[in-house]
């Protein structure tokens, strides 16, 4: 079966995925994290979004890969428009995007069906959502890519008062001083 990874493209050094002022300006990625990124995109068979992710991401969806545009970004898009897309919202009464649809049914059951749909493991964004998985134990791996800046508060990668177990699977350095930790729940 597919697993659930939580990954968010930039968590600080203190643990947040946006400062008090809701900016993560501070997670910009350089080429070699773009690669990383991509490539690891590219073996996802699906993703499930919340709301603010969504409205983040619908860059992708309208950028213009002409001529102008980098390999960087028409690879990208490419890998980002035929996935897949689930997105949670309490606020929106539809969504647009290629392959993207808005949730109506509840997130185990949505997970449920992508599963059963896609050929790859499954990527979930965005802090709410996630927490929501990872309180009813739906998540098998914690990416996490810790930039080395502390905002002192903002948006928790992980949910406040929430216990979880992990094991350490693989980690790495990349130039910037970017470090990628991969865990696996426990229990």
């Amino acid at each position: 079966m597919s697993k659930l990874i939580y990954k968010m493209g930039g968590v600080s050094a203190d643990g947040y995925i946006a400062g008090p002022d809701g900016r993560f300006d501070w997670t910009e990625p350089d080429q070699e994290l773009n690669r990383f990124h991509t490539e690891q995109l590219r073996t996802r068979g699906g993703y499930l979004l919340g709301r603010r992710l969504y409205e983040s991401m619908l860059f992708w969806e309208t950028v213009d890969t002409g001529a102008q545009a980098s390999d960087f970004v028409r690879d990208f898009v490419s890998i980002w428009r035929a996935l897949p897309k689930v997105v949670f919202s309490r606020t929106l009464d539809s969504v647009t995007g290629a392959n993207t649809r808005l949730a109506h049914g509840d997130l185990r059951a949505e997970l449920t069906s992508l599963r059963q749909s896609s050929g790859g493991d499954i990527e979930i964004g965005g802090a709410e959502l996630a927490a929501q998985a990872i309180r009813l134990n739906l998540v098998d791996e914690y990416w996490l890519l810790v930039h080395p800046t502390a905002v002192g508060g903002g948006v928790p990668f992980f949910p406040p008062g929430q216990r979880i177990n992990m094991e350490l699977l693989e980690t790495r350095r990349f130039a910037s001083g970017v470090a990628f930790l991969k865990y696996r729940a426990k229990g």
